[in-house]
Protein backbone atom coordinates (compact mmCIF):
# COMPACT_ATOMS: atom_id res chain seq x y z
CA UNK A 1 0.00 0.00 0.00
CA UNK A 2 2.74 2.46 0.96
CA UNK A 3 4.80 1.60 -2.12
CA UNK A 4 1.73 2.20 -4.30
CA UNK A 5 1.13 5.62 -2.75
CA UNK A 6 4.77 6.63 -3.23
CA UNK A 7 4.75 5.34 -6.80
CA UNK A 8 1.55 7.21 -7.69
CA UNK A 9 2.04 10.42 -5.71
CA UNK A 10 5.79 10.58 -5.11
CA UNK A 11 5.48 11.11 -1.37
CA UNK A 12 3.51 10.38 1.80
CA UNK A 13 2.55 13.39 3.89
CA UNK A 14 -0.42 12.19 5.95
CA UNK A 15 -2.00 9.15 7.49
CA UNK A 16 -5.58 8.97 8.76
CA UNK A 17 -5.32 5.74 10.73
CA UNK A 18 -9.01 4.89 11.13
CA UNK A 19 -10.28 1.36 11.70
CA UNK A 20 -12.36 -0.42 14.28
CA UNK A 21 -14.67 -3.25 15.18
CA UNK A 22 -16.76 -3.46 18.32
CA UNK A 23 -17.64 -6.01 20.96
CA UNK A 24 -20.43 -5.63 23.52
CA UNK A 25 -19.30 -8.30 25.96
CA UNK A 26 -17.71 -8.04 29.42
CA UNK A 27 -14.34 -9.66 30.13
CA UNK A 28 -16.20 -12.61 31.64
CA UNK A 29 -18.42 -13.10 28.57
CA UNK A 30 -15.85 -12.25 25.87
CA UNK A 31 -14.14 -15.16 24.15
CA UNK A 32 -10.35 -15.02 24.08
CA UNK A 33 -10.43 -15.33 20.27
CA UNK A 34 -12.76 -12.38 19.82
CA UNK A 35 -10.76 -10.28 22.33
CA UNK A 36 -7.63 -10.93 20.26
CA UNK A 37 -9.51 -10.10 17.05
CA UNK A 38 -10.67 -6.72 18.44
CA UNK A 39 -7.11 -5.90 19.54
CA UNK A 40 -5.70 -7.06 16.21
CA UNK A 41 -8.06 -4.97 14.11
CA UNK A 42 -8.25 -1.88 16.34
CA UNK A 43 -4.63 -1.62 17.50
CA UNK A 44 -2.33 -3.91 15.53
CA UNK A 45 -3.58 -2.66 12.16
CA UNK A 46 -2.77 0.92 13.21
CA UNK A 47 0.67 -0.14 14.42
CA UNK A 48 1.42 -2.01 11.18
CA UNK A 49 0.23 0.82 8.96
CA UNK A 50 2.31 3.37 10.88
CA UNK A 51 5.31 1.02 10.88
CA UNK A 52 5.49 1.22 7.09
CA UNK A 53 4.15 4.74 6.53
CA UNK A 54 6.55 6.53 8.90
CA UNK A 55 9.77 5.57 7.07
CA UNK A 56 8.15 6.60 3.76
CA UNK A 57 7.07 9.94 5.28
CA UNK A 58 10.58 10.61 6.49
CA UNK A 59 12.17 9.54 3.19
CA UNK A 60 9.76 11.23 0.77
CA UNK A 61 8.37 14.25 2.64
CA UNK A 62 10.83 14.93 5.44
CA UNK A 63 8.04 14.51 8.00
CA UNK A 64 4.29 14.52 8.11
CA UNK A 65 1.22 14.10 10.25
CA UNK A 66 -0.69 11.09 11.53
CA UNK A 67 -4.12 10.98 13.12
CA UNK A 68 -5.17 7.79 14.87
CA UNK A 69 -8.90 7.45 15.49
CA UNK A 70 -9.90 6.23 18.95
CA UNK A 71 -13.31 6.64 20.62
CA UNK A 72 -14.88 8.29 23.63
CA UNK A 73 -15.39 4.71 24.82
CA UNK A 74 -11.69 4.81 25.77
CA UNK A 75 -12.33 7.81 28.02
CA UNK A 76 -15.76 6.97 29.37
CA UNK A 77 -16.40 3.23 29.13
CA UNK A 78 -19.99 2.02 29.22
CA UNK A 79 -19.54 -1.65 28.58
CA UNK A 80 -17.95 -2.53 25.24
CA UNK A 81 -14.97 -3.74 27.26
CA UNK A 82 -12.69 -5.08 24.53
CA UNK A 83 -13.52 -2.11 22.29
CA UNK A 84 -12.89 0.41 25.11
CA UNK A 85 -9.58 -1.25 26.00
CA UNK A 86 -8.45 -1.31 22.37
CA UNK A 87 -9.34 2.34 21.82
CA UNK A 88 -7.50 3.23 25.04
CA UNK A 89 -4.48 1.47 23.56
CA UNK A 90 -4.85 3.68 20.47
CA UNK A 91 -4.53 6.79 22.66
CA UNK A 92 -1.40 5.36 24.33
CA UNK A 93 0.00 4.35 20.92
CA UNK A 94 -0.60 7.90 19.67
CA UNK A 95 1.28 9.48 22.55
CA UNK A 96 4.18 7.03 22.29
CA UNK A 97 4.45 7.57 18.52
CA UNK A 98 4.45 11.36 19.07
CA UNK A 99 7.40 10.97 21.46
CA UNK A 100 9.24 8.59 19.14
CA UNK A 101 8.80 10.54 15.91
CA UNK A 102 8.67 14.23 16.80
CA UNK A 103 12.39 14.32 16.05
CA UNK A 104 11.53 13.10 12.54
CA UNK A 105 9.16 16.01 11.95
CA UNK A 106 6.10 13.81 12.33
CA UNK A 107 3.17 14.99 14.39
CA UNK A 108 0.94 12.24 15.79
CA UNK A 109 -2.46 13.04 17.22
CA UNK A 110 -5.69 11.26 18.00
CA UNK A 111 -9.38 11.98 17.50
CA UNK A 112 -11.87 10.41 19.91
CA UNK A 113 -15.28 10.54 18.26
CA UNK A 114 -18.53 10.27 20.11
CA UNK A 115 -21.57 8.52 18.72
CA UNK A 116 -22.28 10.06 15.33
CA UNK A 117 -24.74 9.19 12.59
CA UNK A 118 -22.93 7.81 9.56
CA UNK A 119 -23.90 5.82 6.47
CA UNK A 120 -22.64 2.67 8.23
CA UNK A 121 -24.97 3.34 11.18
CA UNK A 122 -27.84 4.03 8.78
CA UNK A 123 -27.16 0.74 6.95
CA UNK A 124 -27.51 -1.37 10.10
CA UNK A 125 -30.57 0.63 11.08
CA UNK A 126 -31.22 2.84 14.05
CA UNK A 127 -34.59 3.76 15.45
CA UNK A 128 -35.71 7.36 15.66
CA UNK A 129 -35.81 6.95 19.44
CA UNK A 130 -32.18 5.80 19.57
CA UNK A 131 -31.09 8.74 17.41
CA UNK A 132 -33.00 11.11 19.70
CA UNK A 133 -31.27 9.65 22.80
CA UNK A 134 -27.89 10.23 21.13
CA UNK A 135 -28.83 13.79 20.24
CA UNK A 136 -29.91 14.48 23.82
CA UNK A 137 -26.63 13.03 25.13
CA UNK A 138 -24.82 15.99 23.54
CA UNK A 139 -24.46 19.18 25.57
CA UNK A 140 -25.10 20.96 22.28
CA UNK A 141 -28.32 18.97 21.70
CA UNK A 142 -27.32 18.16 18.13
CA UNK A 143 -26.57 14.93 16.35
CA UNK A 144 -23.02 14.60 15.11
CA UNK A 145 -22.12 13.13 11.74
CA UNK A 146 -19.08 11.84 9.94
CA UNK A 147 -18.20 15.30 8.65
CA UNK A 148 -17.71 16.51 12.23
CA UNK A 149 -15.06 13.84 12.71
CA UNK A 150 -13.55 14.36 9.25
CA UNK A 151 -13.11 18.10 9.80
CA UNK A 152 -11.29 17.45 13.09
CA UNK A 153 -9.00 14.93 11.40
CA UNK A 154 -8.33 17.33 8.53
CA UNK A 155 -7.43 20.11 10.97
CA UNK A 156 -4.96 17.88 12.83
CA UNK A 157 -3.38 16.79 9.55
CA UNK A 158 -3.08 20.39 8.34
CA UNK A 159 -0.27 22.85 8.93
CA UNK A 160 -2.69 24.84 11.12
CA UNK A 161 -2.00 22.18 13.75
CA UNK A 162 1.77 22.39 13.28
CA UNK A 163 2.40 22.86 17.03
CA UNK A 164 0.10 20.08 18.22
CA UNK A 165 1.33 16.54 18.81
CA UNK A 166 0.46 13.76 21.23
CA UNK A 167 -2.99 15.21 21.76
CA UNK A 168 -6.40 13.50 21.84
CA UNK A 169 -9.14 15.73 20.47
CA UNK A 170 -12.55 14.67 21.72
CA UNK A 171 -15.26 15.30 19.12
CA UNK A 172 -18.51 14.38 20.85
CA UNK A 173 -20.64 17.48 21.34
CA UNK A 174 -19.81 17.36 25.05
CA UNK A 175 -21.18 13.86 25.61
CA UNK A 176 -18.24 12.79 27.80
CA UNK A 177 -18.97 15.72 30.10
CA UNK A 178 -22.54 14.62 30.72
CA UNK A 179 -23.44 12.69 33.81
CA UNK A 180 -26.62 12.15 35.73
CA UNK A 181 -28.43 15.41 36.48
CA UNK A 182 -27.41 17.02 39.76
CA UNK A 183 -30.05 17.61 42.36
CA UNK A 184 -30.59 21.32 42.82
CA UNK A 185 -33.03 20.67 45.57
CA UNK A 186 -31.70 21.91 48.94
CA UNK A 187 -34.22 19.98 51.02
Amino acid sequence: MVDEVVQRLGRVDFLDNNIGIVSTRSVVDESADHWRRVMQVNVECMYLTAKYVIPAMIRTAGGGAIVNVSSISALRPRGLTAYSASKGAVIALTRAMAVDHGKDGIRVNCVAPGAVFTPMVATVGMSAEARERRRKASLLAIEGNGWDIGHAVRFLLSNRARFITGHTLVVDGGTTLMGPPRHTDTQ
